[in-house]
């Protein structure tokens, strides 16, 4: 389990650079574990924040607080989510679309979603109370995680890629143990944090990543890597936004 363990703190983050060969497969493996690296990335966030918060304004603290999660996680996912953008806003076939999101240029629909998800990320971070900052964040990073393993579990493969090893082991026999696995690391470290807005937060990720799945099969037939990347960000965002909506409501 150690490698396994290793290699997804090697696909997450930045803390373990060395990534081998059978990186992804072992990634794969311990996928139900992407919500528990979730809440370590969330924590290191959250601290970060805390203390920058002592001396900075909050907006200032929400765009540090963000550049800090793209630092420590390669942007790795930020890269799925402009590619994401352009192949949605891209005309023509599933083919021709997922071949736009491999290009190596950046359009108009990447940018824009792109732009527009890192600023209603920053100002939802830049809203939280000091208070609940760390616990909020963890949870955000808890559910984007766990948006991934449901993208996987619940979509198709279009074709052989990197996102490969983990729609098999979603689909393969032991998929649905995995499902369930992740989703009760999540409520458990959810609820015991923020109670009913945890509930609620991972609930609305579960949605979020089902309603992505829908929209990837509707535009490229399937799930790529690209689109678990999109919709880690994505969930991120939607989480925050959901949280401060449950804190102003309760």
């Amino acid at each position: 389990m150690f490698k396994e363990v290793k290699s997804l703190f090697s696909f997450l983050t930045i803390l373990t650079p060395t990534m081998d060969e059978d990186c992804f497969t072992n990634a794969a493996k311990a996928m139900f574990l992407f919500p528990l690296v979730g809440a370590f990335i969330g924590l290191l966030a959250g601290l970060f924040g805390w203390v920058t918060s002592q001396f900075l304004p909050s907006l200032v603290v929400g765009a540090l607080v963000l550049g800090f999660l793209f630092l420590i996680t390669g942007l790795h996912h930020t890269d799925g989510l402009l590619d994401f953008g352009d192949g949605v806003m891209a005309h023509g076939s599933p083919e021709r679309k997922i071949e736009i999101m491999h290009d190596q240029l950046t359009g108009a629909g990447g940018l824009s979603l792109g732009i527009m998800t890192f600023l209603i990320t920053a100002f939802s971070i830049a809203e939280l109370d000091v208070g609940i900052l760390i616990q909020g964040l963890i949870v955000a990073e808890v559910s984007a995680k766990l948006s991934m393993v449901i993208g996987t579990w619940a979509g198709k493969e279009v074709h052989q890629g990197m996102s490969s090893p983990f729609l098999e082991a979603m689909h393969g026999k032991k998929g649905a143990a995995r499902l369930i696995a992740a989703l009760a690391i999540s409520f458990g470290i959810a609820v015991p944090l923020l109670w009913l807005a945890g509930v609620v937060v991972v609930l609305t990720a579960i949605i979020t990543s089902l309603i992505m799945v829908v929209i990837s099969h509707r535009h490229f037939k399937g799930v790529t890597g690209d689109v678990l990347g999109a919709t880690n960000e994505l969930t991120r965002m939607v989480s925050l936004i959901t949280l401060l909506a449950v804190i102003i409501w309760v």
